[in-house]
């Protein structure tokens, strides 16, 4: 069912209200924008029209913004196809790579290095325990996805990595993994190498950049293991396929979590992880809110999902190899459209309204802020009144 608030209503109620008195970066603003004015007039749009009884309708052009919680279904729907392409027949395990939240305020201030580290922290941790011979022995190949978010929209930067359970030998032979359990690797081992690893990169970029860090939050870092956590491993391609659309394209809140907009306040639900994943519900002032969320805003350009190794772009040809060795069937199928999409689940937004029967075809477009040819908004206003 359609929400009932959506992300956009708060940017346009209390956006003015956040932006005022405080210095947003251009990045935020822009995200900020785009999600108020998604499939407004001030994007322009299209006139469809029924192909069996003339119906006509007007809709309006969508944001595409990676930010914008009604943009991302086509973009899933297509990486997910693409995906499907890519799938060997093995075992998918899931292991979740967490930043310690001392770390929070260099996330804040050198998002994009910081992230970059996380990503590459993880991989060298990764690769280097597949290479190991006590535990492989082979080259590997992952997806990482970049979340930043808990679910009370607090800062939680965590890389979502999904492996393939066996990689490469050095004479290019597929081997599979021999644990059959839910580690991979053992997590605690990985923990320190992560934190090993991350941390060298954390002085190196701290160092040549002549920032003074202190003491006491380094020792605080090496304090405790980091959070390495692995999941159950999948059972199979559709469970795979099944994580990636939850997980690919997720934004830091949806707007079917939103509960209601009133008083200056935003309500929303969330679960709470430390108290048996109960569903509960937080108010916040609509400022906090919108500050909240962008925390979570991207720097521009920032690749959020990473391929490595045999999973590369760079290694398709091996990739299509190792399938034909293990008599996968590679099918690529037909990315679907959004519409056709929602068909399939029983909301067809291409049929017609009005007879039921025909299909709404676009007839004329239209530019940002400008209306749509005269003769089809007086045909429009004709039928209506």
């Amino acid at each position: 069912m359609r929400p009932r608030y959506e992300l956009a209503d708060i940017v346009r109620r209390y956006g003015n209200s956040y932006v005022s008195g405080r210095k947003v970066p251009a990045v935020h603003l822009k995200v900020l924008n785009a999600v108020k004015n998604c499939r407004t007039s001030a994007l322009g749009g299209h006139v469809e029209r029924c192909d069996d009884c003339g119906e006509e309708r007007i809709s309006y052009n969508s944001c595409r913004n990676r930010h914008c919680p009604k943009c991302q279904g086509t973009l899933r729907d297509q990486w997910i196809e693409a995906r499907k392409a890519d799938l060997l027949d093995c075992k998918y395990y899931h292991v979740v790579f967490t930043l310690p939240e001392a770390l929070n305020l260099f996330c804040l201030h050198y998002p994009e290095e910081t992230y970059n580290n996380l990503f590459v922290a993880s991989k060298e941790t990764l690769m280097q325990f597949g290479r190991d011979p006590k535990y492989l022995g082979a080259k590997m190949g992952f997806i990482a996805i970049l979340h930043t978010w808990g679910q009370n929209l607090s800062l939680h930067p965590h890389l979502h990595v999904i492996v393939p359970a066996g990689g490469i030998d050095h004479e290019g032979h597929w081997l599979h993994s021999r644990q059959s359990g839910k580690y991979l690797f053992p997590v605690k081992a990985m923990s320190r190498v992560f934190r090993g690893k991350f941390m060298e990169q954390f002085r190196r970029f701290m160092t040549g950049n002549g920032i003074e860090t202190d003491e006491e939050l380094h020792r605080e870092l090496y304090r405790n293991d980091w959070v390495v956590y692995a999941k159950h491993p999948f059972g199979g391609a559709e469970q795979v396929i099944e994580y990636l659309g939850r997980y690919t394209h997720k934004v830091a809140i949806s707007n079917h979590r939103l509960m209601d907009i009133a008083d200056g306040n935003v309500t929303f639900s969330y679960k709470d992880y430390r108290d048996s994943r109960k569903i509960k519900t937080m108010t916040l002032a609509a400022v906090e809110f919108l500050r909240r969320f962008c925390l979570h805003i991207l720097p521009r350009g920032f690749r959020k999902i990473r391929h490595y190794g045999i999973l590369s772009s760079r290694n398709k040809g091996k990739l299509r190899e190792l399938q034909a060795i293990m008599g996968v069937v590679c099918v690529q199928g037909e990315t679907l459209s959004h519409y056709a999409k929602i068909s399939e689940k029983g909301y067809d937004t291409k049929l017609c309204p009005c007879c039921k029967k025909g299909q709404m075809v676009v007839v004329s477009s239209f530019k940002a802020r400008a209306p749509p040819d005269m003769f089809l908004l007086q045909s429009i206003i004709l039928d209506k009144y």
